[in-house]
Parts: C-alpha cells; structure tokens; sequence
C-alpha cells in the first residue's frame, strides 16, 4: 500500500483539535485561499523546491488526515471542507493498535481513498526497523531515522513540561508522544515516498504546548525544511490559556 502514496502530491494540515473555538468553515475557507494562491506560483513559474520531485505537480493531490476523532470544531471538522473546495481525496495515517487500540477505530473514513498505519510509515523511512542490527549490517549500530525523532521528541516534552512546571500546570499528557510522532514520522515519510510535501497549520500562531508545535523537530532534524510549510496569512488574537485546559 505505501507504493500507492507514491501516485499522490500529499497536503497535510495541522492544528487544534476539538477545542478551537473558531468556525470551521471561515479556518478552512483560509486554508484554502494559501494553498490555491501556493500552488498557482509553484504549479506555473515553473520552480521546484529543492527537496521536491519535478514530476509532482503532475500528481493528483490528496489531503492527509491523522485519525482526529469526528468534531464540530478544530482539525477534524476542517479538513473535510478543505478538500471539498479543492475537489480532491483524503488519505488517513493512523496509530498501530498496540499503541492506541482506539485511535484507528474511530477514525472518520468520509472521502478516504487510501489508508496506512504508523508502522508502514516507519518502514517507509526505515525500511530495516524490525532487524536487528546484526541481521541489518553485520552488527553496525544503526541511527534510524524514527530514533532520531524519537529522541528529540522526548526532548522538546522534558522542555515544555519543564516550562509548565515554572507555570504551575501540570506535565503534558502521556499521549503527546505517541502523536507528536505520528505527525512528524507522517509528514518524513510522506516527502520521502513523494518527493514532495505540502503542511498547512490551522493559526499563523502555535500553542507551546500543543502537539503542533512538535513541527520544529521535523524543521531541527532537516527532515522538513520551511519551504514545505504555507503560511496560514491571517493573524487572529487567540488566548491559548482559555482555549486548551489541558
């Protein structure tokens, strides 16, 4: 099935889950107008990042979703529209169920045309993950790629928590992790498999503590660079303390 990713030009939006208490539609209208007016100068100046396959634009695009559970607001309620106004299909990456036996489960399925699993992913950027090293080259220890995100990952949560500690609020949720690392293994895989990637965020403004902002370790690692990512071209006054209790 990850051969079949490789047909695609994958989009991939980020942003507040159910808790943003803005309208959807108004979040997914702007969206919209920054990709068409993205892809309009990339698709005909004739330039091609860096990282990107020449034959991309020729590919169907298709907007990758990440499981958020169906919701009046946030992510999941903003998708939808976004690829109803592009005219174009959804992908959907979900956990493994040994990591969250829910997530994949409850996954809204609506315009979904092609559907992989986390570990697929992994395999994608790490095509030995499962051998040992030994069995992989002769006993040479092995850096992968997935390692190296996990690794900063915990990281960026000992900081943030460090830095809600100094705030009086709580540690971040366990889940953090196991998400924070579905978004960037999804977002790595997806540019290697394709050759290309385009990331919308929701807000021109990111939450410290959401599992958003865990899009600098992909930026840190060069697994993505900035020219992958569409500025969402509106700045809205958004008081994260009121928005996310958690």
């Amino acid at each position: 099935m990850i051969q079949a990713l490789a047909n695609y030009r994958p989009i991939i939006i980020e942003g507040m889950g159910w808790y943003d208490p803005r309208n959807p539609y108004e979040v997914a209208s702007q969206i919209v107008k920054q990709l068409e007016s993205h892809f309009a100068t990339v698709d005909t100046d004739g330039t091609v990042p860096p990282t990107s396959s020449p034959h991309s634009a020729s590919r169907s695009k298709l907007l990758i979703t990440q499981g958020d559970p169906l919701s009046e607001r946030g992510i999941s309620a903003i998708t939808p529209i976004v690829a109803e106004k592009l005219g174009i299909r959804r992908g959907l990456i979900t956990l493994d169920s040994h990591i969250n036996p829910n997530h994949c489960t409850n996954a809204p399925r609506d315009n979904v045309v092609l559907e992989l699993k986390y570990s697929d992913l992994v395999r994608a950027l790490d095509p030995n993950e499962g051998l040992t090293d030994e069995e992989v080259k002769n006993g040479n220890e092995i850096d992968r790629v997935t390692a190296k995100l996990e690794r900063r990952v915990e990281e960026h949560i000992t900081m943030k928590n460090e830095r809600r500690r100094k705030l009086g609020k709580p540690p971040l949720k366990t889940y953090f992790k196991d998400f924070a690392m579905l978004q960037e293994v999804t977002k790595a895989a997806c540019l290697r498999v394709c050759g290309d990637i385009t990331v919308a965020h929701t807000a021109a403004t990111i939450s410290e503590f959401s599992v958003t902002s865990f899009y600098e370790v992909g930026l840190e690692l060069g697994l993505l660079d900035k020219h992958h990512y569409v500025d969402y071209g509106l700045l809205e006054e958004l008081d994260f303390e009121k928005i996310d209790t958690r």
